[in-house]
């Protein structure tokens, strides 16, 4: 064996193991990537500068906001949406029975003591007895669209959750996209360290999406037992017209 030989057999096995030390760090960086917890995603933890992006603590921080807000909107409404439907027992039945025999005061009691957008109606109603249909008509719509007013309260804020909690997510995805790309631009960031970047920055897409979407079903829930209220309302004024219209009233 000459001494070429042995050269190029030194050069070779001093290559292999610069391979071997590559593939090592690369498996590191992969086994570092996949050991991430979830919380240290959610916040943009960046496993090879051993540090929290900026960027997506600041999106993150503002889209956990609007869904707490979204969760206390939707609890909030659909506790006095739910109050809305609930309904005394053969209520009109009981005022047709009232006004009908002249017990107005009892009329009036029972509308108090209902807790619901149609006997308010009914009460403004009453108290209007005496007077023309058509002013008690107009007294009755005028209370319906203050109940509608309160139903509705708050309702376009989780509308407008629902449609900006998606572009700030995507927003936060942008800007930690060019973060990392003028990272690999400046510094010559290896292609595993450019893969964690861009998936830490996908990831405030996902949580816009989940708030919007959950903010936006219930905005469409909400609008749906709103609606439900309404037409009874409707219904209790009708039938309460009806009540004063009647011969003999």
């Amino acid at each position: 064996m000459n001494f070429l030989d042995l050269f190029n057999r030194i050069q070779l096995a001093v290559g292999d193991a610069a391979d071997a030390v590559s593939e090592t760090g690369v498996a590191d960086l992969a086994n570092e990537a996949t050991t991430q917890t979830l919380w240290q995603l959610i916040w943009g933890y960046d496993a090879v500068k051993d540090e929290y992006s900026i960027t997506s603590i600041l999106i993150m921080s503002i889209l956990f906001v609007l869904s707490i807000t979204s969760i206390y909107i939707f609890i909030e409404r659909f506790l006095s949406i739910k109050r809305g439907l609930n309904e005394e027992r053969d209520f009109m039945a009981k005022i047709k029975d009232y006004v009908k025999d002249g017990k107005l005061d009892a009329a009036m009691q029972l509308c108090s003591s209902t807790d619901n957008p149609v006997a308010r109606m009914v009460q403004k109603g009453l108290m209007r007895i005496g007077k023309p249909l058509k002013d008690i008509s107009t007294s009755i719509e005028n209370v319906a669209k203050m109940e509608i007013y309160r139903l509705e309260a708050r309702l376009s804020i989780l509308a407008t959750i629902s449609a900006v909690a998606p572009m700030i997510g995507f927003l936060g995805t942008v800007l930690g996209m060019m973060a990392t790309f003028k990272s690999l631009l400046v510094d010559g960031v290896e292609i595993q360290s450019l893969s964690g970047g861009i998936m830490e920055a996908m990831v405030t897409t996902v949580g816009g999406l989940v708030v919007g979407i959950i903010a936006y079903v219930a905005y469409n829930y909400l609008i749906t037992k709103v609606e439900k209220v309404i037409q009874r309302m409707e219904g209790g004024s009708m039938e309460f017209m009806d009540i004063l219209e009647a011969p003999g009233h």
